[in-house]
């Protein structure tokens, strides 16, 4: 459908220039254009491109009237578009249809829709005299509504017709996963956005590019899940309150708060941060920026934060960790398995960076400790840093508190220079994205892999040998948002349970870089959700429907959110949740 009206118009446009060409008014430019093959062939090619653009327009109408999906909303103006398109090329077959009756080239053939036109206008007398006039009338009408068409962009939704392309290529050329850095945070007088002027230029020009398309609705997992949130509706919400509030209000006028107002003061906070709204979006416009900005604004200068985001960040800032746990807790199985703790200067080959999860939560401490075990076995040479290990900053960061993230990146980045190692191994798909993507930004420049990689890499090498157990039980997998989607991580996990004796997998619908989210980015891991609204248990489902026995996670929040899922269904008989790592210790000699 977009590529029948993109192309057919882009023709048109490059037609009518061509055509325009053809006057004397535009010396020394005119095409004085010969009637052969060159033109004949042109005449072909405008002919099809205005019939792709009635096929295309055709099928939005259709889309629109018999099989709209409940995601895409139907406004004046999309019609008014679809109108004007449809009207502009049926008026141009009519003005070539006259035209071709009126001469009757030897030609006209190569105009196949202008040609059927001309003879229908023959069969019901439309001759002479009558054609000269009409032909006056419908190209004056051709021209006027290609001319509305054009003064209606600023106006309607076809805005996006400057406003996406400028957005495409203007758009922050940051890491996948990384999100904008508040620079000079000690110095800076705004922090985070309270008015929709506060924004960036770029931001405010993505809003302008939004078509209300709904793709971003329809794969957020919060609006899936029941919430009161869509990503479609703030970005629209932003819109409206920048042309409210800016374009057309008085001059000298300010901009009013955005929460409360434009945004509930709830909606930022149920955000997981996924990216699928971004991944979905023709344009790349990015909800998620706009909400961290807007979280950054509560939780940097207003402080009206929800109680748990309040409690989470409290912790991280008096602890070092959400879990609030004490650093004589860190890593208790370390020390059980002989893991040796590098000192300032001491090297090793492989440097693992244990995370807050695998450190303080016992569920993925016993996955954590899995893991050493595999990597004692394969003989690798691995240290961790103990608790000199600071929490990489991750949930600060989406939870909006930067200047607490930007803290812990700097002396995270300190702590890692002061030793050395070739790579650094996680077992945390956000914290491997942060290292990784977001780190570079402080100096942080190490090679990060996520222990997938690692131990497919390990497994490929054959450096982990299998016991005969063949359980038969059935796997699925699921995709963490943070890996296959911004990190590009898919292959790896299946590789490795691919080669598990006595292992039969099956995939969910919803995979790889188009998985459904655990919900537990964001911050959402230390909110209190509603029970009938909570993302993990619509995932759940999607993993019992597969017939799965047992569900791999490669990250411990979804770990965490599938096994909270599983007990709270209340069928922890029927399916159980793995990490990756538990699963190859098992079946591991």
């Amino acid at each position: 459908m977009h590529a029948l009206i993109f192309w057919g118009v882009a023709i048109q446009v490059i037609g009518t220039l061509v055509n325009l060409l053809q006057y004397p008014l535009f010396t020394p430019f005119t095409i004085n254009w010969p009637r052969g093959n060159t033109y004949l062939a042109f005449e072909l090619v405008m002919d099809l491109a205005g019939l792709m653009i009635l096929l295309g327009v055709a099928m939005a109408a259709g889309r629109r009237w018999f099989r709209r999906p409940k995601y895409l909303p139907s406004r004046w103006d999309d019609w008014l578009a679809l109108a004007l398109l449809a009207l502009i090329v049926v008026l141009g077959f009519l003005t070539e249809g006259v035209r071709l009756q009126t001469a009757d080239p030897a030609w006209r053939a190569w105009s196949p829709i202008g040609n059927l036109t001309a003879q229908a206008l023959s069969a019901v007398g439309i001759v002479g005299a009558t054609s000269l006039a009409l032909h006056q009338f419908l190209l004056w009408g051709h021209i006027a509504s290609g001319l509305g068409l054009l003064v209606s962009i600023p106006f309607t939704k076809m805005r996006h017709l400057v406003a996406g392309p400028l957005n495409i290529f203007l758009r922050p050329q940051r890491r996948s996963g990384e999100l904008g850095t508040i620079a000079d945070i000690e110095s800076t007088e705004k922090l985070g956005v309270g008015q929709v002027d506060e924004f960036s230029p770029q931001m405010l020009m993505s809003f302008d590019a939004c078509v209300q398309c709904g793709r971003c609705e329809s794969v957020c997992p919060a609006t899936a899940s029941g919430m009161a949130f869509s990503p479609r509706d703030i970005v629209r919400g932003l819109f409206e309150s920048l042309h409210r509030e800016v374009t057309f209000a008085p001059q000298g006028t300010q901009a009013k708060p955005l929460l409360g107002s434009t945004v509930g003061k709830e909606t930022p906070w149920m955000c997981t941060t996924c990216g699928a709204c971004l991944a979905a979006c023709p344009l790349f416009i990015d909800p998620v920026a706009s909400i961290v900005d807007l979280r950054r604004f509560v939780t940097m200068t207003t402080g009206d934060v929800p109680g748990s985001v309040g409690e989470a960040l409290t912790q991280m800032e008096r602890r070092g960790n959400p879990w609030g746990l004490p650093k004589e807790n860190h890593a208790p199985w370390a020390k059980e398995l002989g893991v040796r703790v590098l000192q300032p200067g001491q090297s090793t080959d492989v440097l693992l960076f244990v995370g807050c999860a695998a450190a303080y939560d016992a569920r993925s401490q016993a996955a954590a400790r899995d893991f050493a075990t595999l990597l004692q076995k394969a003989g690798v040479d691995f240290a961790i840093l103990g608790t000199a290990e600071g929490c990489c900053g991750e949930t600060a960061r989406r939870l909006g508190h930067e200047y607490l993230f930007q803290t812990m990146a700097q002396q995270n980045v300190a702590t890692l220079r002061g030793v050395t190692f070739k790579r650094i191994v996680s077992t945390c798909a956000h914290c491997y994205n942060t290292l990784r993507n977001e780190y570079p930004h402080f100096g942080g420049e190490f090679q990060v892999v996520h222990h997938t990689q690692f131990l497919a890499e390990l497994v490929g090498q054959g450096r982990l040998k299998w016991n005969d157990e063949a359980n038969g039980k059935v796997y699925t997998l699921h995709d963490s948002c943070y890996l296959a989607r911004y990190n590009d991580v898919i292959q790896e996990p299946r590789r490795i349970l691919d080669r598990l004796p006595g292992m039969q997998r099956r995939e969910m619908p919803r995979r790889e870089e188009n998985t459904f989210c655990c919900g537990g980015g964001g911050g959402q891991m230390w909110m209190e959700t509603d029970p009938n609204t909570r993302i993990n248990q619509r995932r759940l489902e999607e993993a019992v429907q597969t017939g799965a026995d047992v569900v791999v996670a490669a990250c411990p929040y979804c770990l965490i959110m599938f096994d909270d899922a599983i007990r709270s269904k209340g069928i922890s008989d029927k399916v159980s949740v793995k990490e990756i790592a538990e699963v190859v210790a098992a079946h591991t000699a």
